[in-house]
């Protein structure tokens, strides 16, 4: 079936009750607020992706017995996730009769004992075991951190002994202290669209490093960069920095090769050949061509080979095996795929038999056989991990609060390196995406698979713990994109279109709680991309977990549909004016959104409706600025500059009550192209677009100290989102 071909069916009763049961949604309420019934055929597969069928009596029953009696099956569950200073209850199962003593090592070293609730309930028949059910509880003052509890049971004269992880979170993840006391500001950077001088063609570390000394000087607290996620390692690399291969490592792209330690030590030969290679793409720097990241990679790879050739000195060595150590079997699985899908292309389906999945019985086998290029994609994530290093130190020597911030990704490729190292904890046959709404009008697929809440939660949530320590290792903060996703995901059948899927729901007391837990010990903040067919109770669940939310200009309105006074605003949130998947600022204002999807055929709306819409937006804003006086001396007769109404909206952000608040770095020049158009995929060259200034001339990192005009225009724009008097 395809989308073309669908014809909706209603579900049964039983059908419903069952997708009810496993956390799939039956009906939703869209962002115009109609109610949507969601057909047999998707819950049908969407059951099937969770391992659930549906289409069979047999098929019913045994989801039944799954959904009311595995819990039964076993004496303590995969994982228990609870509160600090809030008391949490978790059940024990065991012979019924049988004694039970129940206590928690914890991860600092210690025991604490753990003591049962007076609460009976009947013991239940489980597979021809009656098998009774005790309640225990972890107390309130138990330390954060990832905890082990032990049961112990005597049956029939032996000791039954089970483990499972406990995982104590904070109530409230508070701001670093360098930002609670006040409003901090922060640049957001496409950071492979953001160059310089020295750049291979591509935006680096060098140049992340750079962009936020630059910022920090101008009294920015953090840089925001779009996700870092390692992508493919052969042609053609995926634009998308939100299509990764897997979010747990980083894209060697963005490694600057003069500033590996080994650079300083190669002559001769392999020298000449690594400047040769890096003199032809810096060419590139100064075009406004769209931005290749093939040529790129294919010249950092070569020049990565010729550096990596030589045996390490020992004390680089000693840098390397901490690593190595530290970073575990996440990493050697990473480096295996890169090696494989090397040889033999990312679909594991052109791969031999045995190496299919991690476990196959010759990977050993193909281990060996590549044991060299899976040292030298090892051997890149330590580069990678030291340059992010560079980079956080750079940006808090040059007075940032919080440094870099990282940007996750909802998910990753259907074929890269997550999908084949954990594809026991991801669904198959289905993809994320996101339902019909106002600006996306016909549905997204972002051809992702999501997360197995079940598998997951049978996990105890590590594979999840891994990417964010990962990410947040060298950084002040996460942006999580499409926060929504911590609490339900809109889960896509293959084949069905966008518009035919449904939410499925995960445990977001325990990804947020672990969210916040990781990145209080990282001592980071979090930003939750809260936007969209959001419910109301998640912004607030996320702010009283003091995760921020965000808030985009051209989102936040009244109830009448006009620009959202900026003391309204939610307090905790990053806002912002503009973001990736719409143009920058004076795009925006220009109305190329609008060009460009009536251009590629995404409007379901009649174009000038559309333009009427705009320009009585735009309109209502004006009247907005003239009123509280965010419009300079010089444009208080029209007509009124794109550029001042630019720095107009910016000082909108300076009167909200938002802790965060950042500026693109392409409003900074006045660019006008989006990175991104939602919905397209070689429609618009999304992810490709260097930064450029008004005019069409390509930016670099070095022009905004250089060139007077460009310093200037920079200069009124913070001073605006600062609320300084500069003009």
């Amino acid at each position: 079936m395809t989308a073309a071909e669908f014809v909706w069916t209603a579900p049964s009763g039983e059908v419903i009750e069952l997708a009810t049961a496993f956390g799939v949604a039956t009906e939703y309420w869209d962002q115009t607020g109609k109610h949507v019934q969601i057909s047999a055929q998707t819950l049908e597969k969407v059951l099937q992706a969770l391992g659930v069928d549906v289409t069979t009596a047999k098929g019913r029953a045994a989801a039944w017995d799954r959904a009311n009696n595995d819990a039964w099956r076993r004496m303590l569950p995969p994982v228990v996730v609870a509160r600090q200073g809030e008391e949490k209850h978790f059940h024990v199962h065991v012979p019924d009769g049988s004694p039970v003593v129940v206590w928690a090592d914890l991860e600092g070293g210690g025991r604490e004992p753990l003591s049962q609730v007076d609460r009976w309930l009947p013991p239940r028949m489980i597979d021809d075991e009656l098998v009774g059910e005790a309640t225990f509880r972890i107390p309130q003052d138990i330390a954060l951190g990832w905890h082990t509890i032990q049961a112990t049971c005597e049956i029939g004269g032996k000791t039954k002994v089970a483990t499972c992880i406990l995982v104590v979170t904070p109530r409230y993840l508070e701001l670093p202290p360098a930002m609670r006391d006040r409003r901090t500001w922060g640049l957001m950077s496409q950071l492979y669209a953001t160059r310089s001088e020295q750049s291979w063609g591509l935006g680096d570390l060098r140049d992340l490093a750079s962009i936020a000394s630059w910022g920090g000087k101008q009294g920015a607290g953090f840089v925001l960069v779009n996700p870092m996620h390692a992508a493919e390692v052969s042609p053609p690399m995926a634009p998308s920095p939100y299509l990764p291969a897997t979010r747990r490592f980083f894209n060697p792209i963005y490694l600057h090769i003069e500033d590996i330690p080994e650079y300083a030590k190669i002559s001769g030969k392999g020298r000449r050949k690594i400047e040769e290679l890096g003199n032809e793409l810096k060419k590139l720097n100064r075009t406004p061509h769209l931005l290749e990241r093939d040529p790129v990679w294919a010249a950092k790879k070569k020049a990565l080979e010729i550096l990596l050739e030589e045996k390490l000195s020992s004390s680089r060595q000693t840098s390397f095996d901490a690593y190595v150590e530290r970073e575990g079997e996440g990493l050697e699985l990473f480096a295996t795929w890169c090696a494989f899908a090397e040889e033999w292309g990312i679909g594991t389906g052109e791969w031999p038999e045995g190496v299919r999945h991690p476990q196959g019985a010759e990977v050993a086998k193909y281990k060996k056989k590549f044991a060299e290029r899976i040292d030298f994609y090892t051997k890149l994530q330590w580069l990678l991990d030291e340059q992010f290093a560079g980079a956080q130190t750079a940006a808090k020597a040059a007075g940032m609060a919080a440094g870099v911030v990282h940007d996750l990704a909802v998910g990753v490729h259907p074929e890269g390196s997550d999908a084949w190292a954990l594809q026991d904890v991801l669904a198959r046959n289905v993809s994320v995406g996101a339902p019909p709404d106002m600006f996306n009008q016909l549905g997204q697929d972002w051809s992702q698979p999501p997360w197995r809440p079940d598998a997951l939660f049978e996990a105890g949530y590590e594979p999840y713990r891994d990417m964010l320590r990962t990410i947040l290792r060298h950084s002040g903060g996460i942006r999580v994109d499409h926060a929504l996703g911590l609490f339900r995901l809109w889960w896509i059948p293959n084949g069905l279109g966008a518009a035919n899927g449904t939410f499925v729901k995960y445990d977001h007391e325990a990804l947020v709680g672990i969210l916040a837990l990781e990145a209080q010990r990282a001592g980071a903040f979090v930003v939750g991309e809260d936007l969209g067919t959001v419910e109301p109770w998640i912004q607030s669940y996320l702010a009283d977990r003091g995760i921020a939310g965000t808030s985009i200009l051209w989102f936040e309105s009244d109830s009448d549909g006009g620009p959202l006074a900026p003391e309204k605003w939610r307090a905790n949130c990053l806002g912002t004016v503009t973001v990736h998947d719409i143009p920058p600022t004076a795009g925006f204002i220009d109305g190329e959104h609008i060009r460009m999807r009536d251009d590629l055929g995404l409007l379901t709306t009649d174009v000038e409706v559309e333009w009427a819409n705009h320009r009585r937006g735009l309109a209502q804003w004006d009247a907005l600025l003239r009123s509280r006086g965010f419009l300079d001396e010089t444009a208080w007769s029209r007509p009124v500059s794109t550029q001042q109404m630019v720095e107009g909206f910016h000082r909108v952000l300076a009167h909200t009550p938002c802790r965060l608040v950042a500026i693109a770095v392409p409003d900074l020049v006045g660019d006008h192209r989006a990175q991104n158009q939602p919905g397209t995929d070689q429609e618009y060259p999304n992810w490709r677009v260097p930064t450029c200034t008004e005019d069409g001339t390509p930016l670099l990192i070095e022009d905004l100290s250089s060139v007077p005009a460009l310093a200037e225009r920079a200069q009124r724009l913070i001073a605006a989102v600062t609320h300084r008097r500069h003009w």
